[in-house]
């Protein structure tokens, strides 16, 4: 496959070039470049192109306006940098559309309209669909494409980027897992964070993404100065609970997955287990066995799941009711795997007052249904206020 990819070029993007040259999304001025915003104003309209290891050199004519996007966090980074509008699919919007709001609400002039997108993969990925979309980039990695649906062979994947847009997307970075053998040669690994910034790069955001990282930057380095001795620190399992049955993440191991647990360096109750899948699956007894201090639902702070009902579920359980976590009401609602930018400050902030309520501020607790919790504004450990006026460019 060729390492530099043309931005595809059907009859609906040629005329859209033809009329919207001088167009711009947010006012600023990103590398050199002057750009106004949607109301008009002068744009440089050149070429330019993003690098993504296993994909290469993707090159783009103008900004995406129409965006495929699978997992929400490239619906969240499109958010933060000011571009959500674009997005004209979501994986699971019913439960990742209300959580991203749930988010946002705290942050005054943000939200994302979801109602109206559809669930690309919910009966597979298929070409007729992407062909109607007519996207301008496809957010989703080529490597998951064929790890997972038996009808794509690489030459389709290159026949979408060739004729309609091109694939920008790394999924197996989610906990290193082994990418296709097409790209086995040619793939890196990325943190959320590089993630996002490539994203930006797409969208012609450099700005937007280095005041966020700024705020991360500054998230990170009051988490870790304020942690407890590593001796002081409780063992956590990262779960989700299915019938009699816990589905296991691990919480410190490489991977953006792993972004909202890793920087709190809690111990892992489940590290000396290990499984060949993305994620693991584990008995009632498995867990009486590791048995966690605190018990962190994985999903739990979506429509999806209410917290209360998974308490009531281990309590009532023969082996879940001795549970440390359930006997001292530590099972908490944790955030989602696929979290963008905005979403990892949020789910960072969570899962410390979880883990280390004595220095981060107790976690008021999820109500199910609700969004995020209100936290006490001198208990918040990033600034909502200048996160908003990031993202909405007044800042």
């Amino acid at each position: 496959m060729d390492t530099a990819r043309k931005l595809g070029r059907t009859r609906r993007q040629v005329l859209a070039a033809s009329l919207t040259v001088g167009s711009g999304a947010i006012a600023g001025c990103i590398s050199g470049t002057e750009r106004e915003d949607s109301d008009g104003g002068d744009t440089s309209g050149d070429p330019y192109s993003v690098n993504m290891a296993h994909i290469g050199d993707v090159e783009f004519d103008t900004v995406p306006e129409n965006a495929f996007v699978t997992f929400p966090q490239y619906a969240d980074m499109m958010v933060a940098l000011g571009h959500g509008e674009a997005a004209n699919t979501l994986f699971s919007p019913e439960m990742a559309g209300p959580t991203m709001n749930g988010f946002y609400d705290h942050l005054e002039g943000v939200e994302f309209e979801w109602e109206h997108l559809t669930n690309p993969l919910e009966n597979g990925l298929k070409e007729e669909q992407l062909y109607d979309l007519d996207s301008d980039v496809h957010f989703l990695d080529p490597s998951y494409i064929l790890t997972t649906e038996a009808d794509w062979e690489e030459s389709d994947v290159d026949e979408i980027a060739d004729t309609i847009g091109p694939w920008f997307g790394n999924f197996h970075s989610g906990v290193h897992s082994d990418p296709a053998d097409a790209y086995a040669d040619s793939y890196e690994y990325y943190t959320l964070w590089e993630l996002f910034e490539a994203v930006a790069d797409v969208f012609q955001e450099r700005e937007r993404y280095e005041a966020l990282e700024a705020v991360y930057d500054d998230l990170r380095s009051r988490i870790e100065s304020n942690l407890p001795p590593e001796d002081e620190r409780p063992t956590a399992a990262r779960v989700t609970l299915a019938g009699d049955e816990f589905y296991t993440y691990h919480l410190n191991i490489s991977g953006f997955w792993q972004a909202d647990t890793r920087p709190l360096d809690a111990h892992d109750a489940l590290a000396d287990y290990d499984w060949d899948a993305d994620w693991g699956v584990l008995d009632y007894e498995a867990m009486a066995d590791a048995d966690p201090d605190v018990i962190l639902h994985h999903w739990g702070i979506t429509p999806q799941y209410a917290i209360g009902d998974v308490r009531e579920q281990l309590e009532d359980h023969p082996v879940g009711s001795d549970l440390t976590a359930v006997e001292t009401d530590r099972v908490v609602a944790a955030g989602m795997r696929y979290q963008g930018p905005l979403m990892n400050l949020f789910q960072l902030e969570m899962t410390a007052k979880q883990l280390y309520p004595e220095p981060f501020g107790e976690w008021p607790g999820h109500v199910a249904g609700e969004g995020y919790p209100d936290i006490p504004a001198d208990e918040r450990l990033f600034d909502r206020e200048r996160v908003a006026d990031i993202v909405s460019g007044s800042s």
